[in-house]
């Protein structure tokens, strides 16, 4: 049984699986963004933020850990990768290392050379550290320094969902959690509720509210007619009622 065994296999071994995982980051650091399935968006998530927080220490012994955990590439600009591709295999040597064989930091202009490639290390504690950094003073808290969008696309062959990880930027907020009840968390603890043999309360059918008419206003008389309703009172008062009359006696024969 995997008792508190944390992670995911994604169907490769060990070593594998770890330079699937270096390989992302790696990339992630370079473009600010990857797109690949979510499975894998989330490991590489994880792995993400671990080497952030090694980036806003800044120290030496954290340069060092995440060289360790992540390993250093090269990267090479889009405006000078053309020519890189031209080059010669002792040319290429001459971009990514300096003659100690050291890997170059930040893309300079060398003797001989027109460019140097830069180091996804250095971009991590150089640029992506110091960012995340003024970011958790603004806001107060640490964390979530990537985002996971899920996309409504699959991926051809297995069909995996996929999605795409992004680098938080400084000014990016949390988005607030809803409050209102809707309908799909209802159906969610409904189904909880089932599952877990809880008592499910029994909501009856929601009657619409009364809503009262509005009446509708008499037409008002106009002042003939005012005048002929007054004219026709009296005249009725006047008139003695046929059934108020007295009755004759009759006479006897």
């Amino acid at each position: 049984m995997r008792h508190a065994v944390s992670g995911r296999k994604l169907n490769r071994t060990s070593a594998h699986r770890l330079a699937l995982r270096r390989n992302l980051v790696q990339s992630l650091i370079e473009h600010g963004e990857v797109r690949t399935t979510l499975p894998k968006a989330k490991e590489a998530s994880r792995f993400a933020d671990r080497l952030v927080t090694l980036a806003i220490d800044g120290s030496l012994a954290a340069r060092q850990r995440a060289i360790a955990l992540l390993n250093d590439r090269a990267i090479i600009a889009k405006d000078h990768q053309e020519e890189y591709d031209r080059m010669p295999d002792a040319k290429r040597r001459q971009v990514l290392r300096a003659r100690s064989g050291r890997r170059h930091r930040s893309s300079t202009t060398k003797p001989g050379v027109k460019f140097t490639a830069e180091s996804v290390v250095h971009k991590l504690f150089a640029d992506i550290g110091p960012r995340m950094k003024k970011r958790n003073e603004s806001r107060g808290c640490s964390g979530g320094y990537t985002r996971i969008i899920k996309l409504a696309d699959r991926h051809l062959g297995d069909a995996s969902p996929l999605a795409i990880i992004q680098l938080v930027g400084e000014e990016d907020k949390p988005r607030p959690k809803g409050s209102d009840k809707t309908e799909r968390k209802r159906r969610a603890k409904l189904k909880y509720a089932v599952y877990a043999g809880k008592h499910i309360p029994r909501r009856g059918r929601r009657r619409p509210a009364k809503t009262e008419m509005p009446k509708a206003e008499e037409p008002k008389a106009s002042a003939a007619e005012e005048t002929e309703t007054e004219s026709a009172e009296p005249q009725a008062a006047e008139e003695p009622d046929s059934s108020e009359q007295p009755e004759t006696p009759e006479k006897d024969e």
